[in-house]
């Protein structure tokens, strides 16, 4: 194997952003290793069923579909109107 080659294989500690846990393992990245999600916050893992919202995306996505349930529900009671107004 040549020398200089490959990158330093030492101990490296990881850090949870969400929950905070820390474990040591053995990796070649310099200083802490940062995660957004790990096995003990991660909804796969634990079972609970959490929507984890990345620049209010879900929020966006859930005014979109309350938006269209109102018009939808304006324009049948718009029409309904009609019909009764048609058949005086």
């Amino acid at each position: 194997m040549k020398q200089g080659l490959h990158p330093r294989y030492q101990e490296a500690e990881v850090v949870c952003s969400t929950c905070g846990t820390t474990w040591k393992t053995r990796s070649t990245a310099k200083g802490p290793i940062k995660t957004e999600l790990c096995s003990n916050c991660h909804p796969f893992f634990t079972g609970e069923q959490r929507i984890v919202d990345t620049a209010g995306q879900v929020d966006r996505f859930m005014r979109r579909m309350q938006l269209q349930k109102e018009a939808k529900a304006k324009k049948s009671e718009t029409s309904t109107a009609t019909a009764t107004e048609d058949e005086e």
